[in-house]
């Protein structure tokens, strides 16, 4: 309908989905982003403007934090990585409109786990524990 208002949808509501992880929630994912490399050149007898030209394509690392749980899923695939065991995996970030539904859909893959952070802890404090994991990635594509 011409002329009808959209709102943009909130940053709160998602979900994350890790192929073949059972994950319950995350409270933060951040850092997938896509960029592409630019190469200057200029040969000797061309104006002095350099031409530039499209290089590799470089994908940021996305960043997954959430409330420490009973869960090993995620730690256990760190730590097969750790050991040698490599093991590639599809991630879905899905966000959620007011209603439930989804309404943007974006797909890492071959994504594998760079880093692991452990929880602070604090006598004093009256936070959630996090712990937060680095994924590595070889391609990002926003498919809703």
């Amino acid at each position: 309908m011409a002329g009808e208002r959209r709102d943009p949808y909130r940053n709160f509501r998602f979900r994350v989905e890790v192929e073949g992880i059972q994950q319950a929630g995350f409270s933060d994912v951040s850092g997938f982003d896509a960029s592409l490399a630019v190469i200057e050149y200029r040969e000797g007898n061309e104006t002095i403007t350099a031409r530039k030209l499209p290089g590799l394509a470089k994908y940021g690392n996305i960043s997954l934090k959430w409330g420490v749980t009973d869960s090993m899923d995620m730690y256990n695939w760190m730590s097969e990585s750790i050991q040698g065991k490599i093991s590639r995996k599809t991630v879905t970030i899905i966000a959620i409109n007011e209603e439930g539904a989804d309404v943007a859909t974006w797909q890492v893959i071959e994504a594998w786990p760079t880093k692991y952070s452990a929880p602070s802890f604090k006598g004093t404090g009256n936070e959630v524990a996090i712990e937060s994991l680095e994924l590595a990635h070889e391609g990002m594509t926003r498919t809703k």
